[in-house]
């Protein structure tokens, strides 16, 4: 089975290629999802977390305030730090079982969908990894188009590496300036290089 890792900065078009390599019939997770998943209430990890943070990051259901948490911890790099000592462990084991889970059932290839892929250090994970990039000037009107402040543009982004180094390292570039139709061209011809046999169009 190929091992393929998905990554890029914020707002450079991660969500839209993993859609399609769905739509491909490829399966893919999420470390995202997985983030969500373990923040639920009742999960440890958010025991953990509000045991840390304090109870002010539930709201009345229980549930994570999650844009207040997100806003503190990319103002404070030790705090960040905390957050991805309880949360990384978790999603790195569930990302990793899921990847033997797909080579056991005889899936031909598995996406995982990392932001921090680099950061991390797992990319020694992979057999590929695919980098998702734009311009800075998309990417940050993209962010401003969610909504963003020009402070949490900035806080997120300082909390990643630069995206000209993750573009460099990576085994592939999609580049998601054009259409979807242009972005989608790109991925085929990914996949048409890692095995023709994994590009299984639905």
């Amino acid at each position: 089975m190929i091992k393929l890792g998905l990554t890029g900065g914020v707002a450079t078009g991660k969500s839209a290629v993993a859609a399609m390599l769905a739509a491909r019939k490829i399966p893919v997770l999420d470390t995202d999802e997985l983030a969500r998943r373990f923040t639920q209430p009742g999960q440890p990890a958010l025991q953990q977390i509000t045991a840390r943070f304090g109870p002010g990051m539930l709201d009345e259901a229980g549930a994570l305030r999650r844009g207040e948490l997100a806003a503190r911890v990319f103002a404070n790099v030790d705090e960040r730090r905390q957050l991805e000592e309880i949360l990384h462990p978790l999603i790195r084991s569930a990302w990793l079982r899921q990847l033997v889970d797909w080579r056991d059932t005889g899936e031909p290839i598995g996406c995982v969908v990392i932001p921090l892929l680099y950061e991390t250090r797992c990319e020694t994970e992979f057999d590929a990894v695919i980098c998702t990039g734009c311009s800075a000037g998309t990417q940050q009107e993209r962010l401003r188009q969610r909504g963003w402040s020009a402070e949490q543009i900035a806080g997120r982004l300082a909390a990643q590496l630069p995206l000209r180094t993750k573009l460099e390292r990576a085994d592939f570039v999609i580049w998601t300036e054009g259409s979807l139709a242009t972005t989608e061209a790109q991925l085929d011809e990914v996949l048409r290089k890692l095995d023709p046999a994994a590009r299984r169009v639905a």
